[in-house]
């Protein structure tokens, strides 16, 4: 990486590009994995993830799988230039006369990117999650014996409208953008911020996994130091290294989905931090719980970073910018 000095503008649209590409392919699994890890014990609406989409489908229609991606869409240009750029720019500076990083090194970097990003990570999950998690509150209000009575909890007018089980026009024209500007008007911009911490303790780490894994899986695919690996190298590396440290993280990402769900079903706890919620699950749920979306998370994660890699190895914000010429068949 060090070896490709991109500039910001490229780096924008590589990131930019991997991100809308990679979202719209994986984002029903994305939304199968919010609303398994949002289910409590004694109170599953889905068995597993293909229960979870055809049950979507049947209820919300096709688009259903989508819901919440605008916001993903919008804001993923940003967050995933931001990562990528800011691992770049702490692997520069820590590197000295040129030479290859020390694993711990990497991990550093790593460690800085995935703090740089948060800035738009913890608003785009925070209002991700609230649509994504709607029609799993709907379709548990609709199932005997777990909602004799509503008791569905929002924290605000806005919000359980974005909650409704009956469709109406102001159900359905409920956007990011709403609950955005409830939030700020409620809470200040601490409320798009709810779960900070917990999105620090899922994406450090992921960034420590991830960028020097991803590093040292590339370099086997190439013929030389000196060398580039081949665009479908970098594919499969950022798959392998994606899906490891999303698994790896896992636990983390069940705590920060739990902590930034604004609305509880019946009988769903609310949670007053990072410890509490890690304490209640444990006792409620048992370890096993912090699993929960582990496989959908993998499958979600690997190829939303191989396209990213792939982007930004092969160049193709300096092919659109004319800066350099389109590198897929390098080898």
């Amino acid at each position: 990486m060090s070896q490709q000095q991109m500039s910001l503008p490229a780096k924008l649209i590589n990131g930019g590009i991997a991100g809308i590409v990679g979202v719209t392919c994986v984002f029903p699994i994305d939304l199968a994995k919010t609303r398994l890890q949002n289910q409590r014990k004694g109170q599953q609406v889905y068995k597993n993830l293909m229960d979870c989409l055809i049950k979507t489908v049947r209820s919300e229609g096709y688009f259903g799988m989508y819901r919440g991606a605008a916001v993903n869409l919008t804001l993923v240009t940003p967050e995933k230039a931001i990562k990528l750029a800011a691992n770049d720019f702490f692997r520069h500076h820590l590197a000295k006369d040129g030479k290859g990083l020390t694993v711990f090194k990497e991990m550093l970097a790593g460690c800085g990117a995935g703090m740089c990003q948060v800035i738009i990570t913890t608003p785009m999950e925070m209002l991700k999650i609230q649509l994504q998690d709607a029609g799993r509150l709907a379709a548990q209000q609709r199932m005997p014996g777990i909602l004799a009575s509503n008791k569905l909890v929002p924290t605000n007018a806005v919000l359980s409208r974005s909650y409704n089980v009956v469709p109406s026009p102001s159900a359905r024209a409920i956007s990011a953008t709403q609950i955005a500007k409830e939030l700020l008007h409620t809470q200040g911009i601490q409320g798009l911020y709810k779960g900070l911490g917990a999105t620090l303790m899922r994406d450090v780490p992921f960034s420590i996994v991830y960028f020097p894994l991803f590093a040292h899986v590339n370099r086997l695919g190439k013929s030389s130091e000196d060398d580039v690996a081949p665009f479908y190298w970098s594919f499969i590396s950022g798959c392998v290294a994606g899906s490891t440290a999303a698994v790896a993280v896992n636990p983390c990402d069940v705590v920060k989905t739990r902590l930034q769900s604004l609305s509880k079903g019946a009988n769903e706890e609310t949670y007053s931090g990072v410890l509490d919620c890690v304490s209640k699950i444990m006792k409620k749920e048992g370890p096993s719980a912090f699993l929960k979306g582990a496989g959908c998370r993998a499958l979600v994660i690997a190829p939303l970073f191989g396209i990213a890699q792939v982007m930004y190895f092969v160049g193709v914000g300096e092919f659109i910018l004319n800066q350099s010429p389109f590198n897929l068949l390098s080898p």
